[in-house]
This record gives structure tokens, C-alpha cells and sequence, in this order.
């Protein structure tokens, strides 16, 4: 008789997820090998397979719940607002679910085209409804102007904020949120 799952396996999973995408961020997915992420982790390698058949499907699940995230923080900002609040708001929800999540951040761009497209084309899916609400926000303010450059834009200056900033130091997440949206609306203005 099979044995049921044990009631730490939800936290388990989770921590497994973390250290993996620390290991694979820190020392490159490709590099990375099953063994050594058990390692990394603490954890036997017969572990890390009693929760992932291959390295393919740990990386998946980690770019699935962080982008899973993303989506559901989004997709939360009420569209009711001003459309000025509701882009800040948007801006907001974005950098916040990058907090503590660099090492998924730094996955999702470096390591998300190694995957079979069975794999790959959901999480793709995910980062569309990502930058289609991103366009529906920037519409609203009025962006006519190259609507998918724009877009892409701000996605490049939330997405590369955990390349240079150091918690603690200089800027604030929710101090730079509002300096990227007060560029982007000042620069909307100026189109």
C-alpha cells in the first residue's frame, strides 16, 4: 500500500523549491545537476526525486509558482481606480512579489528557454497575461506610442531591479515604485 503524504509536505516542497532556485540562480541551472541541489538543500537525492522526477519539472514548479504569484498579485489590483492609481498600484504589486524571490527572478530570464515546450508554453502564458495587464494599465494612461515598447520598458525597469539593489541600502522597493511610475507618466505626457 502506497504511503499517504506526509503533513509537512506542502512546507517541504516549498523549501526544496527555495534552496533549488538559489542553487540553480547561484551556480547556473545548466551546470546544476539533482545531486547537487540536494546538497545545496541538505537533503538526500532520493528526497529531492520523491517530489520531482527530473530536474526539468523542479525548475518548472519553481517558475510556476513564482510566476503563478506574479499573476495572482496583479490580477488582484482592483481596475477601479484612477488609472494613474491603478498603474502605481500595479507597479507596486510587481515589486513586491520580486521581494525575497531574485534567485526565481533571475530563473525566469536565464533559464526559462531550456525547457521543453510542453513545459515552457504555460509559464509562457503566465508572462502574457503579465504584460497584457502591464498594456491594459499603460493604455489607460494613454499610451498610443509604440504600446508594446512601452510595456516592455517598464517591465525592464522593474525586472532588473534585483540586479543592483541591496535591501537596506539606497532606495526603497516601494520608493522606487513610485519613481518608476512617475516615469512612466511623465514620459507618457511627454509622448
Amino acid at each position: 500500500m502506497p504511503r499517504g503524504l506526509a503533513r509537512d509536505h506542502a512546507e517541504k516542497r516549498a523549501a526544496l523549491r527555495k534552496g533549488a532556485a538559489t542553487h540553480f540562480a547561484e551556480h547556473g541551472y545548466d551546470r546544476a545537476s539533482m545531486a547537487s541541489v540536494a546538497t545545496a538543500c541538505g537533503v538526500s537525492k532520493a528526497l529531492i526525486y520523491h517530489y520531482y522526477d527530473s530536474k526539468e519539472a523542479l525548475l518548472f514548479d519553481i517558475l510556476e509558482g513564482h510566476l503563478g504569484a506574479l499573476v495572482d498579485a496583479v490580477e488582484a489590483v482592483p481596475e477601479g481606480d484612477a488609472p494613474e492609481a491603478h498603474l502605481r498600484a500595479l507597479i507596486h504589486a510587481i515589486l513586491a512579489n520580486y521581494r525575497d524571490a531574485d534567485a526565481e527572478h533571475k530563473l525566469q530570464i536565464d533559464a526559462l528557454e531550456t525547457l521543453p515546450t510542453e513545459l515552457k508554453a504555460p509559464l509562457v502564458d503566465l508572462q502574457r497575461r503579465l504584460v497584457q495587464r502591464m498594456g491594459d494599465a499603460l493604455a489607460a494612461i494613454g499610451v498610443r506610442k509604440e504600446p508594446r515598447a512601452v510595456t516592455m520598458t517598464v517591465f525592464g525597469m522593474l525586472n532588473w531591479f534585483y540586479m543592483w539593489h541591496r535591501p537596506g541600502k539606497g532606495i526603497s522597493r516601494a520608493a522606487y515604485g513610485d519613481l518608476v511610475t512617475d516615469m512612466v507618466l511623465d514620459g507618457v505626457r511627454g509622448l
